[in-house]
C-alpha cells in the first residue's frame, strides 16, 4: 500500500472515531467536570484538558513537526473541543501529500500511523467520557475492528503502567469493541446494548490511559 493510500485510510477512520466521541461530548456538562473517569487519577475536566492538548498537537503533526505545550484553562472546552476536531480532520484531508516523516518530541513517526494512533486516541477517550456521563455508547463494531490492528501495532510493553495498564482477558471470539477496550487496559462492564459473544468481564478497575 502507497503511502498516499494509508493515509487515505487513517483519515477515513479518525472521521469516523471523530463522529463517536462528538456524540458523548453532547453529555458534558460544567457541574460535572469533577466526575472520576475511567483513568486512574483524572477527573473528567483533566481528560477533557488532555483531549484538546492531543487534538492541538495531531493537528499541528500535518505540517510535519509537533511542539507539545500546557493547553490554558478555559471554561468553554467541549466547544473548543468540537472546533479543534473539525480542525484536526480539516488538517489531515486537505493534506495533498504527507510528510515523510512527523517529528514528535524528537521523534520520527510516519503519517498514516500518526493518524490512525490519533483515531485510537480519540475512540479510546471518547469511551472515557461516556462511562463518566453515564451516556455508555458502545464503539461501533467497524470502528473498534479498524482499530483493534492500530492498539496492537502501537501500544508495547514500555506503554503499560505509564500510558495503558495491562490488557484485560478477552476471548478471541468477543466483540471487536470489548477486544479492544480489553487490550488497552479498560474494563469494558459497562454497556449500553448488550454483549454479543462469549466475552470475560473483569471486575478490576482500568488504569492509565493515553
Amino acid at each position: 500500500m502507497t503511502t498516499s493510500a494509508a493515509l487515505h485510510g487513517a483519515v477515513e477512520l479518525l472521521d469516523r472515531s471523530l463522529a463517536y466521541t462528538r456524540v458523548v461530548l453532547a453529555d458534558v456538562r460544567c457541574d460535572g467536570l469533577d466526575r472520576p473517569t475511567p483513568c486512574a487519577g483524572w477527573s473528567l475536566a483533566d481528560l477533557l484538558a488532555h483531549m484538546e492538548d492531543a487534538l492541538d498537537a495531531f493537528t499541528e503533526a500535518a505540517a510535519g513537526h509537533v511542539e507539545v505545550a500546557p493547553v490554558p484553562p478555559t471554561g468553554t472546552r467541549v466547544d473548543a473541543l468540537r472546533e479543534k476536531a473539525c480542525a484536526l480532520l480539516g488538517a489531515w484531508a486537505a493534506a495533498r501529500s504527507a510528510p515523510g516523516a512527523v517529528e514528535v518530541g524528537g521523534l520520527g513517526l510516519d503519517a498514516p500511523t500518526l493518524v490512525a494512533t490519533a483515531a485510537l486516541e480519540i475512540t479510546l477517550h471518547g469511551w472515557d467520557v461516556g462511562q463518566t456521563t453515564g451516556r455508555r455508547t458502545r464503539i461501533p463494531a467497524d470502528l473498534a475492528q479498524g482499530l483493534l490492528a492500530v492498539a496492537h501495532h502501537v501500544i508495547d510493553a514500555t506503554d503499560r503502567d505509564r500510558r495503558f495498564a495491562a490488557p484485560r482477558p478477552a476471548r478471541p471470539d468477543a466483540p471487536p469493541d470489548v477486544r479492544l477496550l480489553s487490550w488497552t487496559g479498560r474494563t469494558p462492564v459497562h454497556m449500553t446494548e448488550p454483549l454479543r459473544g462469549n466475552s470475560t468481564e473483569p471486575t478490576a478497575h482500568p488504569g492509565l490511559a493515553s
